[in-house]
Parts: structure tokens; C-alpha cells; sequence
């Protein structure tokens, strides 16, 4: 999986860090709070800021750790200036997601779970959008389109990217 470089110095993840673990330690069940806080301010959670979570929060690292790799949502490092999450949930995979994860994997050079070295794009598995019954289904920037096929996620992708 090809890693973009962060956006933010170590020193200034620490500040972050340091200024949302102040804002919420004393509150009950802090963790989720501070990790959804942090993402929010520096578009992910970097592996190396969870010893100072934990130690701050008088949890074990593998406390923090096992917080931020079971909930999907949380990354390691900042997503593509594009996000496009493709469902993989039961009714998806009955109408065909299977194969246009493929195709939009050859299409797009980048496999799912993957962002383009560029930053551009992530291209990201999710499992159910709420939209069943219109399966297959993606997300698109927070956008969710139902039926959809490879020509037309690469069409709004492309008119996404034409409007940024």
C-alpha cells in the first residue's frame, strides 16, 4: 500500500496531540473522543502519537491500538483529496461488486485499500451504505450513489476532480 507523506511535522502531530488530549482527559471514555478529534484536525491518527495517548490516558498501547484498528474509519495516514469507498457488504456482492472492484482496480492503477502515491485518490472497501436496495453502491467524497457501474464512478470522479 503506497503512504503519502503526512501533512504535518511530527513536532506539530505532538501539539495536536498534546492540545486535544488537554481539551478531553477528563472526560469519561476520553479515547474516542480524543482519536475522532485528532483525525479531525490531522486527517488521520499517526501510529507514532499512541504511546503519548495512551501513557496520557493511563491505557496500555495495545488499549489504543486495538481502539483505532477495529473502527474502520480511523487511518494511519491523511486520505486522497478524493475518497472512493466501494460497498462489500452481502447485497453488493449478489449484484456484482466483485467484479467491478476489479475492473475499477485495473481502470484506476490502484488496488482497494490503496491511495495513488499522488494523493489524489483512495480507493477504499466499506461494508453497507444503508442503500441495499439499489446495490451496487459507492461513496464518493461522502456521496452515496446507488447502481452504479465503472463508467459512471469514473465519471464523477472525473468531474469531481474538474471542479476542485
Amino acid at each position: 500500500m503506497a503512504t503519502l507523506p503526512q501533512r504535518f511535522a511530527p513536532e506539530q502531530c505532538q501539539a495536536v496531540a498534546r492540545e486535544v488530549l488537554a481539551a478531553h482527559r477528563d472526560r469519561p471514555g476520553a479515547l474516542l473522543p480524543v482519536l475522532h478529534d485528532i483525525q479531525d484536525r490531522l486527517g488521520a491518527v499517526p501510529p507514532e502519537l499512541l504511546p503519548m495517548i495512551a501513557e496520557d490516558l493511563s491505557l496500555s498501547r495495545a488499549e489504543v491500538h486495538g481502539v483505532v484498528s477495529f473502527y474502520h474509519d480511523f487511518r494511519a495516514t491523511p486520505p486522497g483529496r478524493q475518497v472512493l469507498k466501494l460497498c462489500q457488504a452481502e447485497a453488493c456482492r449478489s449484484m456484482g461488486v466483485k467484479a467491478l472492484t476489479a475492473e475499477l482496480e485495473e481502470k484506476l492503477g490502484l488496488a482497494l485499500g490503496e491511495t495513488h502515491e499522488d494523493g489524489s485518490l483512495s480507493f477504499e472497501p466499506v461494508y453497507c451504505l444503508g442503500n441495499c436496495a439499489c446495490a451496487p453502491n459507492a461513496m464518493l467524497n461522502g456521496e452515496v450513489h446507488g447502481r452504479v457501474d465503472a463508467e459512471e464512478l469514473l465519471a464523477l470522479l472525473a468531474e469531481q476532480e474538474a471542479l476542485a
